[in-house]
């Protein structure tokens, strides 16, 4: 249940157990998607939209860290269900599925730069090591791309071949949502795919 704004509104009797984690997840997302940082994103922010006290997400959320990791594992589930998408709807060759998971990892980013910052180096605001299941996620989003190189290139050069991959697309993706590449490459979620899939198609450069 939500208001007309798009904020979680809990029912009468309160969040039942483990309800409550998911609504402050959810603000969690919401402030990312409506153009806020991770620094915006804290206990009580979220408690306010979740229309519970400021100490209610103590319950689940030991700290701010631990709610910006919560939200990190949904956004690497969001991802991974992205590049799978596109892995199967990759016309032709393998090849074309790795061109498509490309774009489509560009076109996540662009759609949703807040939450890829987060992602990538936002969700520990005090340092220190990723929990697990932040590890986890990433690395199953991760295996989609590593596991699609694998059928395309010798063994030996699989792991390799799928960081260098990554990285590109990864620095495509940065450039895009810090504005380096201009307009509209930066609002437009299509043309930064297009862009993106023309650069994956790039030769290498003969030595």
């Amino acid at each position: 249940m939500s208001t007309s704004r798009g904020e979680p509104n809990p029912a009468k009797g309160g969040y039942h157990h483990g309800e409550l984690r998911e609504a402050l997840v959810a603000a969690g997302l919401s402030i990312l998607e409506e153009g806020g940082e991770a620094a915006s994103l804290g206990l009580r922010e979220t408690a306010r939209r979740a229309g519970v006290s400021a100490m209610a997400p103590y319950r689940h959320f030991p700290d701010k860290d631990a709610l910006l990791a919560a939200v990190a594992v949904v956004g690497f589930e969001r991802l991974r269900a992205a590049l799978e998408a596109a892995d199967r709807g990759g016309a032709g060759s393998g090849r074309e599925a790795l061109y498509a998971q490309g774009a489509a990892y560009v076109t996540f980013a662009s759609a949703q730069p807040g939450l890829f910052r987060l992602m990538f180096g936002g969700a520990r605001s005090g340092g220190g090591a990723r929990p697990p299941a932040l590890c986890d996620a990433s690395a199953a989003a991760y295996a989609v791309l590593s596991e699609r190189v694998a059928t395309l290139v010798p063994a030996a050069e699989a792991a390799d071949e799928a960081l260098r991959s990554w990285a590109l697309v990864h620095g495509i993706a940065s450039l895009v949502i810090d504005g380096l590449l201009g307009e509209p490459v930066r609002t437009d979620p299509r043309a930064a795919a297009a862009l993106a899939d023309r650069l994956v198609r790039l030769e290498p450069i003969p030595g």
